[in-house]
């Protein structure tokens, strides 16, 4: 069974200590895909850390992370954007 990610908001922490994930990597896809500006509103311990990382993580190209995911089976060419302290501001 796979751990709980309990405090974990890293999408790469998260996948490299095997802990469960609820792949979202298809909302992930249809953001860098879709040509929209987009609000991410939710309430608060709701996910936005997790799925900004997330984003973070295919931004940068770091397919191996997506291993047996939705995203990894999807046509995404996995440009590499520069995204340094996209997710860090206190960095």
């Amino acid at each position: 069974m796979k751990k709980l990610p309990i405090g974990i908001s890293e999408f790469e922490e998260l996948r490299e200590k095997e802990c469960l994930y609820v792949d979202k990597t298809r909302y992930v896809y249809q953001l860098l895909k879709e040509d929209v500006r987009t609000f991410l509103s939710r309430p608060r311990r709701f996910g936005k850390s997790l799925f900004v990382s997330t984003l973070e993580a295919a931004l940068r190209g770091k397919k191996e992370l997506f291993k047996g995911l939705w995203i990894e089976k999807s046509d995404y060419d996995w440009p590499v954007y520069g995204v340094d302290g996209f997710c860090n501001a206190d960095a």
